[in-house]
């Protein structure tokens, strides 16, 4: 796929079909919040592969170009009966909605879309860590990772450094969170956001978190957290640095996406494959701006980049 706008995750439908989430440009509508500007409007949109032809499936989400970068669509999900889900981030306090025009205020959100097109809202993520606050801290919501897991579907907000459950009729509740780590910084310490990322339901049932962490984002400090039903989050795996993305294969291995942070941390990312005896393998290296992944039918690797890209954006296709 060719000529995207800031692709971020991907997933694959039941038929085999490619879809991805792309943040969009922004707009020409510019909102000042303070000493913040904000660029909006609707360019976000879900593209699709399939059968040889790229299509848009679902155009006017909301997208916004702030401090942050490109916030709009960030991941999609698509469930059995051809109804496709995707979070819309915001990276921010969810009253920033309040500042914007009316038809622009569904950031930190998740949407439900149809194979024809049509889009409404299913859940008030950013409303819920206004309300709830699940980690405790500042009012944060960044709507990112989804999967459908056992018939029920579940959404990281790694701004709100929790996980959480939607149910049918948009109610949500908190799964479980991933509190701050204690890091040495500057000869001293310092309180590291978790920033979880992507969720994947694994082969015993529980589900599994992937974290970028927060600022200093250092070197192997990020991991992978396995959330069992009604326990807190336990590390699954650690020593990576800022993961994105991640995934089981059909034979119970764990892949996981570390993205480069500019100024940060890695130079390029790298995909590595978490065998079920815990043997690491490097399996994709030199990887430029790539923020999703999806393990295909056949073995085949689909990677999404361009996360801040203005119509250049790509996903590829990777035969080992």
């Amino acid at each position: 796929m060719m000529g995207l706008n800031s692709p971020r995750g991907l997933a694959i439908g039941p038929d085999g079909s490619v879809y991805v989430a792309e943040a969009g440009n922004g707009g020409a509508t510019e909102v000042t919040v303070g000493s913040e500007a904000f660029f909006l409007g609707n360019s976000g949109r879900i593209s699709r592969y399939r059968k040889g032809v790229q299509e848009e499936v679902v155009t006017g989400l909301p997208s916004l170009i702030g401090p942050h970068g490109v916030m709009g669509p960030t991941n999609v999900e698509m469930t059995g009966n051809g109804v496709g889900y995707a979070t819309i981030g915001l990276g921010g306090d969810p009253a920033l909605n309040e500042s914007f025009p009316a038809g622009l205020r569904s950031f930190a959100t998740l949407v439900r879309f149809t194979a024809q097109g049509k889009w409404g809202l299913a859940a008030e993520l950013g409303g819920y860590e206004s309300t709830a606050n699940p980690d405790g801290g500042a009012i944060d919501s960044n709507p990112y990772g989804i999967t459908t897991h056992n018939g029920k579907l579940f959404v990281t907000d790694a701004g709100g450094n929790s996980l959480l459950k939607v149910g049918s009729n948009g109610g949500i509740s908190t799964v479980a969170v991933f509190p701050k780590r204690e890091i040495e910084l500057f000869g001293g310490p310092f309180f590291m956001d978790a920033v979880p990322t992507a969720v994947a339901g694994g082969p015993d049932g529980a589900l599994y978190v992937s974290q970028l962490t927060g600022f200093p984002f250092p070197a192997g400090g990020a991991n992978v957290y396995r959330v069992a039903p009604g326990s807190a989050p336990t590390v699954y795996a650690d020593g990576f640095t800022t993961l994105i993305d991640l995934e089981f294969d059909a034979a119970g291995n764990l892949y996981v996406l570390q993205y480069p942070v500019p100024g940060f941390s890695l130079a390029t990312g790298d995909l590595i494959k978490v065998g079920t005896n815990g043997d690491r393998t490097t399996v994709l290296s030199g990887l430029v701006d790539t923020t999703g992944f999806a393990l295909g039918r056949s073995g085949e690797i689909y990677l999404s980049s361009g996360a801040f890209s203005d119509g250049t954006g790509v996903v590829t296709k990777v035969v080992l």
